[in-house]
């Protein structure tokens, strides 16, 4: 496709880089000292340190309670119904009795409430987590270190408490890993972790979860196994095993599996119908402790003992720190890259944003904390997180409120799910299926960042302007007589921009414009919103007056429609009643067409008020109309970085501002195009072979105010 070219003619001297830096007077740009701001003291940085790292200080005094509890209660009820099921199992799936499940679910999620940024993951037991605690539990603390000798059976007890006490110090080592990372600013790293690196991580986990449960399916008593390739040999072990199936068991797996996919399916056929999904978990896990406790299951594992009650924080082991300080960074890592993907995701879909050092200090702060009142480390689930936004869940309420939830469990009803029958539960998330899970993940990672440079993630961004009389831009900071073009704002970036850059490109771009676009874009959203409402009450106070039965009727408009009046007289004769019907059956539809006339333009005047503009709702007015993008450098283009140009476009003209994209090279046209970017909104008419033809026509078609003939003859 040829760019869109403007016939326009310069003349000027042929310029070289030596004679141009000159032209300019170019100098080097001026240095940005920040570490100075980081040893300067005061109350008002002192607020904004605590607000950064408490957020809910922020968010909660301007909680709109009307708008928003009701929602964010039922969804931390219908998150809370998931958590209690889930907990018990992959409380299994860690080698831990299942009480410590819970705990899992109460401690880490109400600390998570107090100091996370995303409002919508549900922060609590993870399966893919807990198949990476029971690795390092069970080969730690292997069934064998624990045979009596007087009878060779397990002493269940011992080594229970043996491998709460290494998960809990796990915990706390994670959370001390996460916090740290936090503190120095390693929220970077995620930048690495593309959305192909973590779909396939996360794919390659369904198969590693499914086989660590073949074994409760069947009912078979297998040896632990754990390093690479340890999931090829527990697939094999239970094949040659198939032959001791415990048919019970499998029965009931069976029987639970088909009764949660029915109950999947239904919800899918009733969402537009059902105010919450029906709790398919819940009733399976309800339906199997009454069916095992009223008739008995003969040998079926169930869950067991459930103590109520809360246990008192214990104090980790130093001792045992060296043993696991390789599998809790790599637990760390993992658990931050699951929770900050799952938040980004939510954050773009709802506007707002969340930050990646601040998340890796919540979830520290969850897993530490949670760790001392004998907790297993834990993450975010996307089972969980898509109920808790799917049923109206708008902040982190909705967790708080589905701790407390299982909190009453722990106290007073955990006691009734002991007859559980251990089921099987599947979910689809980061595992690797030969090198087990930390070692997958770190040679994922070690590729993906083979294929970056350090120029990559810290790229040039610069604002360029127009040199004197010629059609060249540049840097405004370098060059002193780069001049920018005004009511044209020209952003430029020095590298490629995809999925390790994306983010830092759009937040440099923002930056750089000088208006804080997010927050102008969320101001204007609630005062539209509140124009909306106003619109509400007014169509409901402004109801039709209905016809008199008089003979003769004299019907106008209600007081808000002025200088219209409808008159209908209907001769009522008894001679004249024949004659007239016709004629008075018209004059009756042509008055009820009037009004309904006069009502619909009532209500579309009513509307106009809510497609206002930011003068008209009283907010701040960008200094300029159009923003155009050098992409010069774009050399290639990925998922993410579409993504990020169409987010781009709706952001800025959110705040009335026209973007535009200049120098793209074929190839990226080609991409462009084979990835339907270009559609209604977005056309080729905003695409320009060079900066100079973007700010002519951007000159000549502003998006708002006159334009200025005299400054494009100017150019």
């Amino acid at each position: 496709m040829e760019l869109r070219r403007r016939d326009y003619h310069v003349e000027r001297p042929l310029l070289n880089q030596e004679q141009l830096e000159e032209l300019g007077n170019r100098g080097s740009a001026t240095g940005t000292w920040q570490w100075r701001n980081w040893f300067r003291c005061s109350r008002a940085r002192a607020y904004a340190l605590l607000l950064q790292y408490l957020p809910v200080l922020t968010w909660l005094p301007q909680y709109p309670v009307r708008e928003w509890l009701l929602g964010d209660l039922l969804s931390g009820l219908s998150v809370a119904i998931m958590q209690l099921p889930q907990g018990l199992a992959y409380a299994l799936l860690a080698g831990l009795p299942p009480v410590f499940g819970l705990y899992s679910s109460f401690y880490p999620v109400f600390i998570y409430f107090l100091f996370g940024t995303s409002r919508h993951i549900s922060v609590g037991t993870f399966a893919v987590m807990s198949v990476m605690v029971g690795s390092v539990t069970e080969s730690l603390a292997p069934d064998e270190d624990f045979l009596q000798a007087s009878n060779s059976t397990v002493d269940v007890a011992a080594r229970d408490a043996r491998r709460v006490q290494l998960a809990s110090a796990l915990s706390v080592l994670v959370g001390l890993f996460q916090v740290g990372l936090g503190l120095v600013h390693f929220g970077f790293v995620v930048t690495y972790l593309s959305e192909p690196l973590v779909r396939g991580y996360t794919t390659a986990a369904s198969v590693q979860v499914f086989i660590s449960q073949l074994k409760y399916v069947f009912g078979l008593h297998l040896s632990s196994r754990s390093g690479p390739l340890s999931l090829i040999y527990t697939a094999l072990e239970v094949c040659w095993n198939l032959p001791k199936t415990v048919v019970n068991t499998l029965v009931t797996a069976v029987v639970a599996g088909l009764v949660l996919v029915l109950v999947k399916l239904l919800n899918n056929k009733l969402q537009k119908h059902l105010p919450v999904p029906l709790p398919g978990e819940l009733l399976t896990l309800i339906g199997a402790t009454g069916i095992s406790y009223g008739i008995g299951l003969n040998e079926v594992d169930v869950v067991g003992r459930i103590p109520a009650g809360l246990v008192p924080p214990v104090a980790p082991s130093p001792q045992l720190f060296a043993r696991l300080v390789g599998n809790a960074f790599a637990i760390a890592v993992v658990g931050f890259a699951i929770a900050i993907s799952l938040g980004k995701i939510f954050a773009l879909r709802h506007g707002y944003r969340v930050d990646s050092n601040q998340e890796l200090v919540a979830l520290g702060l969850s897993n530490f904390i949670g760790g001392i009142f004998q907790c297993f480390p834990v993450s975010c689930s996307m089972s969980r997180s898509l109920v808790q936004e799917s049923t109206g869940g708008n902040t982190q309420v909705a967790g708080a409120i589905s701790s407390l939830f299982i909190l009453i469990i722990i106290l007073k009803l955990g006691e009734l799910f002991q007859d559980l029958p251990k089921l099987i539960w599947l979910v689809t998330f980061v595992a690797t299926i030969l090198l087990n899970l930390d070692l997958g993940l770190a040679v994922a990672i070690a590729f993906s960042m083979l294929l970056v440079v350090v120029r990559i993630q810290l790229p040039h961004y610069s604002v360029l302007g127009q040199m004197p009389d010629t059609d060249v831009y540049r840097d405004v900071a370098e060059y002193s007589e780069a001049r920018e073009v005004p009511g044209v704002k020209i952003f430029r970036s020095s590298t490629t921009m995809f999925f390790a850059n994306a983010e830092l490109y759009g937040d440099a771009l923002k930056q750089r414009c000088g208006v804080d676009v997010d927050r102008l874009i969320s101001q204007k959203k609630k005062l539209l919103r509140r124009q909306e409402l106003k619109l509400k009450r007014l169509q409901k106070g402004n109801k039709l007056v209905k016809k008199p039965s008089d003979p003769v009727t004299h019907i106008r408009s209600s007081s808000h429609i002025k200088d219209t009046s409808i008159s209908i007289n209907v001769n009522t004769g008894i001679t004249n009643i024949e004659s007239n019907d016709v004629e008075g059956s018209n004059v009756k539809v042509s008055a009820e067409n009037e009004l309904e006339d006069i009502a619909a333009g009532d209500q579309e005047d009513a509307k106009a008020p809510a497609m206002s503009s930011l003068k008209a709702l009283g907010l701040p007015q960008p200094d300029f109309h159009s923003l155009i993008l050098d992409l010069g450098t774009l050399s290639f283009v990925d998922t993410v970085c579409l993504k990020s140009l169409k987010n781009i476009f709706r952001d800025f003209r959110e705040i009335e501002v026209e973007v535009y994209m200049a120098a793209c090279h074929s190839p990226v046209v080609s991409q462009l195009e084979a990835g339907h970017f270009f559609d209604a909104s977005i056309t080729k008419q905003h695409l320009f072979a060079s900066v100079h033809d973007a700010v002519i026509f951007a000159l000549q078609h502003p998006r708002s105010g006159p334009v200025s003939p005299a400054l494009v003859t100017k150019l």
